[in-house]
């Protein structure tokens, strides 16, 4: 995975620093771009020697829902044919880190054992923006496995307060 990682994260950086007059423009269609190439049946067509770039760039194109600004076609063309349109959805998630952290904004998963409603995951925030220091955008995750407890994961930093985690802290007291 860290390789894909270590791929998309130049494409995702040259498009930011291209991009910043409009950003959420961007995110429009780099998000569009991204769900098309998540699709593994595509991939497929992408990799066979009978198809090319044009063809593929047509295809992509076509199951879009709006078309291309002229940065998008340029950017799917140089992705197609460097043979990096595997990496797209990880270098829009790089690419959407780069405009949170341009305005000062991390998004966060918070992993619950249940579902929480809207009005506790609001209530949650202000706790965990001051427990993290800026700005977050949350989402959430079912873990049945964590019993009780939230963790949340927000960029590179993980606060874990579930009963899993502090049973495992126990585990390793006992037995050391």
């Amino acid at each position: 995975m860290a390789e894909v990682a270590t791929v998309a994260r130049p494409y995702a950086e040259a498009l930011f620093d291209v991009c910043r007059d409009d950003l959420p423009a961007a995110q429009r269609w780099l998000k569009a771009l991204a769900d098309v190439a998540a699709d593994p049946q595509l991939l497929q067509f992408v990799v066979n020697p009978k198809v090319d770039a044009t063809q593929v760039q047509e295809l992509i194109a076509g199951a879009l829902d709006e078309a291309l600004p002229e940065r998008g076609a340029n950017f799917l063309r140089t992705l197609i044919e460097n043979k990096r349109l595997a990496a797209l959805p990880e270098i829009e998630r790089q690419f959407r880190t780069l405009v949170g952290r341009a305005h000062d904004v991390t998004e966060a998963v918070v992993h619950t054992p249940f579902v929480l409603s809207d009005a506790e995951l609001a209530d949650l925030q202000p706790a965990l923006e001051k427990r993290f220091g800026r700005k977050l955008v949350l989402t959430q995750q079912q873990d049945a496995s964590l019993i009780g407890g939230v963790k949340v994961v927000a960029g590179d930093e993980v606060l874990d307060t579930s009963i899993k985690a502090r049973l495992d802290q126990m585990k390793v007291a006992l037995t050391a």
